[in-house]
C-alpha cells in the first residue's frame, strides 16, 4: 500500500472493566464481610414469612377477607318453570322419547333431561331447535 498516504494509527486506551456485581453476589457473605471491615454501612431486612414454613395463603389476606364477607347468593339462571312443562308436553304430544328429540335437534339426551328437570342453563341456540322440532313457540308471548 504505498503511496496510499500517511498511516496513521489509533493509539486510543481501551479500558475493559469487570461487570458489577449481581444483587445475590452483594449479599453472599464474602462480600458483606469485606464491606464491614471497609466500614461501610451495611442494611439488614428479614423478610415477613422468612424461614417459615408457612404457604404464602395461609394467613387470610385481604381478597380471601372480602370474599368472605361477601353476602350476595350468586347462581344461575335455570330454566323457568312454564318452559320445562311446555317442552316435556309438547315432546308427549309428538309421542317422541327424549333420546328421540335429543337426536332430531342434534344433542345429547342428557341436555333434554337437563331442561326437562329445569337443571339447564337456559341458551336461546338449543331453545330454537326445540321450538322448530317440536312446532311450538317456547319463548316470548303465548
Amino acid at each position: 500500500m504505498a503511496g496510499v498516504g500517511p498511516i496513521s494509527q489509533d493509539w486510543e486506551p481501551v479500558v475493559i472493566r469487570k461487570k458489577a456485581p449481581t444483587a445475590a453476589a452483594r449479599k453472599d457473605e464474602k462480600a458483606v464481610n469485606a464491606a464491614r471491615r471497609a466500614g461501610a454501612e451495611i442494611e439488614t431486612l428479614r423478610k415477613a414469612n422468612a424461614g417459615s414454613n408457612k404457604a404464602a395463603s395461609s394467613g387470610t389476606s385481604l381478597n380471601t377477607r372480602k370474599l368472605d364477607d361477601e353476602t350476595e347468593n350468586l347462581s344461575h339462571d335455570r330454566v323457568p318453570t312454564e318452559l320445562k312443562k311446555s317442552i316435556m308436553q309438547a315432546r308427549l304430544d309428538k309421542k317422541l322419547t327424549q333420546a328421540q328429540l335429543a337426536q332430531v335437534i342434534n344433542e345429547k339426551p342428557q341436555i333434554i333431561q337437563e331442561y326437562e328437570s329445569g337443571k339447564a342453563i337456559p341458551n336461546q341456540q338449543i331453545i330454537s331447535k326445540l321450538e322448530r322440532a317440536l312446532g311450538v313457540k317456547l319463548r316470548g308471548k303465548k
